[in-house]
């Protein structure tokens, strides 16, 4: 059972949206990679995917990602760059974010008439921060570094 495999934290299924989709998603999470691939590759869970295989449409099928991987997925890469990156593209591009949001956002909040907060004010500004980080910048700023990010 994988609540007592070696680094287990947890783990949540997704179940699919009535009349829209039909993929049941389970996403295990364990301390490290290393832990998770003992995991996917033990008996315990074979022993499993074989009691529970007439219920695939497909064949088992899966992933393993971490932390902010899903910025960095790439049709071209069947890889994920290294960590530290990762990390250095992450916050040369939160960076510039981080001071020019503000810039645009605390304006337009007082023209709005709503009055300062400095809890309001970080949640919209992180909120505009990682909106453009997940559905513009990261999508074309890796592709600008792809030479370096996946070297």
């Amino acid at each position: 059972m994988t609540k007592h495999s070696e680094g287990f934290i947890d783990h949540q299924i997704v179940r699919p949206i009535p009349n829209l989709t039909f993929v049941y998603t389970v996403i295990i999470r364990f301390d490290t990679i290393e832990n998770l691939k003992k995991w996917m590759e033990s008996d315990n869970r074979k022993k499993m995917i074989e009691k529970v295989s007439p219920l695939f449409r497909k064949n088992d099928n899966y992933k393993i990602k971490s932390g902010l991987d899903f910025l960095f997925e790439s049709k071209s890469e069947t890889k994920v760059p290294v960590r530290w990156k990762q990390y250095l593209a992450t916050w040369s591009a939160i960076y510039p974010l981080s001071l020019l949001i503000p810039l645009v956002l605390l304006p337009f909040l007082r023209l709005l008439k709503i009055p300062t907060n400095h809890y309001f004010d970080g949640l919209i500004i992180s909120g505009g921060i990682v909106f453009l980080m997940v559905y513009v910048v990261m999508p074309n700023y890796t592709k600008l570094i792809r030479k370096w990010l996946y070297k």
